[in-house]
This record gives C-alpha cells, structure tokens and sequence, in this order.
C-alpha cells in the first residue's frame, strides 16, 4: 500500500507541474501564438546551394535541390512549392507560389562540419566549433589494435574510406568465411562496422559497436560508430538491412531538446534522431526502416500524441541515393516525400507548428559521394502562422532552437535567432 501512495503522490505531482508548466507557456504568449504540438522533419541531406565557406570544403558548385532538379528536367512537388520551397532566396529549378502558405528562407551552418550530427546538434542550440576527426587513410593501428583485444575477433577486414553498397559485395565473401567484421568510414567523421546478420548476429554486432564507441574518445572521438549488418547469399547479392543503429557521441545537454523535456513535454525521436543525440532530451523514441515508414510513425504520433515536439528524420535522401548518387532515386524520393506530405498538412489541427529543414548537403549529381557543405531550406507552416513571410538567410541552424524556445517561454540557446517575431502576427 506504501508503493501505492508513493505512486500517486508521485502521478498528482507530476501532474500538477506539467498543468503549472504549460499555463506558465501560455502567460508567455498571445492565444493566437499558442502552438501546443510541433511536427519539426529534416529531410536528410536536403540542402538548397553552396555556402559561403564551399570551397573550404572542396565543394563548390553543390546544390542538392537545384542540381537534382535540373538532372531529371524539374520536380513534381507541389506541396513543398505551396509552403514557399521555391521562393526561398537565390534557390534554383524550382518553380515559385505566387502566395506561399508558409514562411520561407535559408540557414547556413556556423559549426564546423557538414555531417548529421554537427547539422541536428546545431539546429537544436549546440555549436561545435571544432570538427570532429576525419580518417581519410583509415584507422590507426592502435585504435585496431585495442579493438580486437576487447571484442576477442581474430581480425578485420578493409580498414579505409568505402562505400557501403560496394565494400560489402567486395569483402561479403572473404567476410562470410573467415567472420572477420568489415571495418571503414567515409569523408564524414564515422567508424562503420558491417557484418553478415549469420555471420554475426545483430545484438553481438551491436555490442562490438558499442566496445568501439568507448575506445573512440578524445583525439579519436568519431561523431558516429554505425552498425551495418547485412544478409545475402554472395555473388554480389549481399544487401544491408534496415537494423542499422548509430552509436553517437553524447551532446551538451545545454540544448532545445533537454529544456522541453524539462518543461514536461513530450520529446519523440522518430528515425535516428534518438541514435544523433545518443538519447539526451528524448522521451520516447521509434527507429524506421525508410522514409515512407517514418511518415507512417510520424502520422501515427500526431494522431495519439496531444502536446510536444515529434522530431523526425528521413534519412533515405542520404543514404539511399545522396551517397550513390542517383540523382534520379533522389528526385523520385522528393516527389514521394511530397505525396505524403499532404496527409501530414491535412492531420495538423489548430495549434500545430510543422518545420521542414535539412541538416547538410549530399548532391547526387557531384562526382564526390560525401556531404556539401550547402544552405539547408526553412519552412514554417500552421494554422495560426503569417503566411508568405520571406526570413531570408540566417547564418546558423540554430534559429530553430531559439524559436522554439521564445515560442513555448523557455531559457534561450546560447546560439541562434528567434524568428517568432516574423512568423507570428
């Protein structure tokens, strides 16, 4: 009985403080500035045009959207052109609303990288201003070293950068029979480790990963340790699955997540966005298989989800076809988005705040498979936001966390712009 009565102590009280946090938002703002529930998408990879700083990248003449658009003769993506896409300043190929029902423009990156994490860590209040390490000739012997001694495996194999698709069909074989993990990275700041799902189930594949996140610190703190398991039966069959799982470094919990996690609302991850913040301001989370699916678990929130923040990612524009460069996977991936969309504009209610951005470049038309350093495109739309309101260019991701912070009456990002102002009567 004692638990019992500690129980609802603890339920009336709880309660009672989440009633107190949202009246306390709402002193902070008029009732037609009340949003209760924001629906905050980043379509992986996205981007919208160089950057100002593209050549200190080696990219120079990136723009995903643009450059995609061009390649396959123009997009069929109407409801991203009615939110004002296509009126973004300086965008290209893209066709303009004449009366944009939402509010547009551009944020450039102020940390210094161009990978998820850096990307999503600075769109909710975090700047890194130093990259994270990058291995362009593989690993050091000493980080395989002390990686074989604590998982017990009796070698690797590869060892340098790689692409995914390729590298498994190369090495699937060798891989099959000798049970050595596959072992590379790429232009961005990742330790990836791929292995045959029969080979190496994906809870031990899982838990060499995790031996690999804790040897990966300091100098060697890759953003990313990645889990690629994959089946097939060789010959060049072999095809990675959709238990993928990034082990990434913890971020500062002096972001817009935590704050509304600490107001006592709900923080839901959908896709990787559980995996980029390694769990710090999450309340509940659902991984996704593909860009249709985390549509699906993003329609499954709103309709059971009353008050909060859904933040999801679709992670398959990079992936899927940024990494390949199939320009033409890309533009069909767009259009689809698009399609579906609609149905998430249509289940918005009258309180609802939809974001769509993106966290880097990743131009499939480019001969570089890596992310672009690019402006990423902002969208905001809701029933109760001005519409055709031009934000132009921001020079940092961050005005997202900051608008989110002014709007919900939080402690302020130690970076960005709050756009509140702007998008609000």
């Amino acid at each position: 009985m004692a638990d019992l009565d500690l129980y609802v102590t603890y339920y009336v009280c709880h309660k009672a403080y989440k009633d107190l946090m949202r009246d306390l938002r709402g002193d902070n703002m008029t009732e037609d500035k009340t949003i209760r529930r924001i629906i905050w998408i980043v379509l992986d990879s996205v981007g919208c045009g160089q950057a100002p700083d593209a050549a200190k990248f080696g990219d120079e003449g990136s723009d995903t959207l643009g450059n995609t658009a061009a390649a396959v003769g123009g997009l069929n993506i109407p409801n991203l052109i009615s939110l004002g896409l296509g009126n973004i300043d300086g965008i290209k190929n893209l066709d303009k609303c004449d009366s944009p029902l939402g509010a547009y423009g551009k944020l450039a990156e102020m940390s210094q990288g161009k990978d998820t994490t850096i990307g999503h860590w600075e769109m909710a209040g975090i700047y890194t201003p130093k990259p994270f390490p990058t291995y362009p000739d593989g690993f050091p012997d000493k980080i395989i070293d002390e990686f074989l001694e604590k998982t017990g495996l009796a070698g690797i194999l590869c060892n340098k950068p790689a692409s995914g698709t390729v590298v498994i069909n190369e090495l699937g074989d060798e891989h099959v029979r000798t049970g050595k993990p596959i072992i590379y990275t790429s232009g961005d700041s990742v330790f990836q480790i791929a292995a045959h799902e029969d080979v190496i189930p994906v809870d031990e594949l899982y838990r060499i990963c995790h031996i690999a996140r804790q040897i990966l610190v300091g100098d060697h703190a890759v953003a990313r340790v990645i889990a690629r398991p994959f089946v097939g039966q060789g010959n060049g069959s072999y095809k990675r699955t959709a238990n993928r799982r990034d082990f990434s470094l913890k971020p500062s919990e002096d972001n817009i997540l935590v704050r509304i996690k600490d107001a006592g609302l709900p923080v839901i991850g959908v896709g990787k966005i559980e995996d980029i913040f390694a769990g710090v301001g999450i309340t509940e989370a659902r991984h996704t298989k593909d860009n249709m699916d985390g549509c699906d678990v993003t329609l499954e929130y709103m309709a059971k989800v009353e008050e909060g923040l859904i933040y999801t990612n679709l992670v398959e524009f990079d992936s899927t076809w940024g990494h390949r460069n199939d320009y033409q996977g890309y533009a069909k991936g767009l259009e689809n988005f698009d399609k579906r969309l609609k149905s998430i504009m249509e289940e918005m209610r009258e309180d609802d705040m939809l974001i769509i951005t993106a966290d880097h470049g990743c131009d499939p038309t480019t001969p570089s498979t890596d992310h672009s350093r690019e402006f990423v495109p902002l969208l905001f739309y809701g029933p109760r936001l001005k519409r055709g309101v031009n934000l132009h260019t921001s020079n940092t991701y961050a005005d997202i966390a900051q608008t989110l912070a002014e709007m919900w009456g939080l402690k302020p990002t130690s970076v960005g712009k709050s756009r509140v102002a702007e998008i609000f009567d």
